[in-house]
């Protein structure tokens, strides 16, 4: 999927999540910030990272600040953004 502009979802309130997303030549960097990075930063970066190839997103630089968000919530930011980043109305969610 072909990113157009920046793009948000998510909140800062706790148990939630929040990612900005923008396009990107030189694949896929995260940049995290999260409450409970120490105990799980990995996972929160795999979930991130294995929604986005999902999408087939390549390239991409993701802002993300966490307040302890469970996997489906991250899940379902990153693919609000990737579709609010690339413009799409055609939502598949998965």
């Amino acid at each position: 999927m072909e990113l157009k502009v920046v793009a948000s979802a998510g909140t800062l309130e706790s148990s939630d999540i929040q990612i900005i997303i923008e396009p990107s030549e030189n694949g896929i960097a995260i940049e995290l910030e999260s409450t409970v990075k120490a105990q799980f930063g990995d996972q929160i970066e795999n979930v991130i990272t294995e929604t986005l190839k999902s999408l087939n997103v390549e390239s991409v630089k993701v802002f993300v600040n966490d307040k302890g968000a469970i996997d489906p919530v991250i899940k379902s930011r990153v693919q609000t953004a990737v579709y609010r980043s690339a413009e799409c109305n055609d939502y598949k969610w998965m």
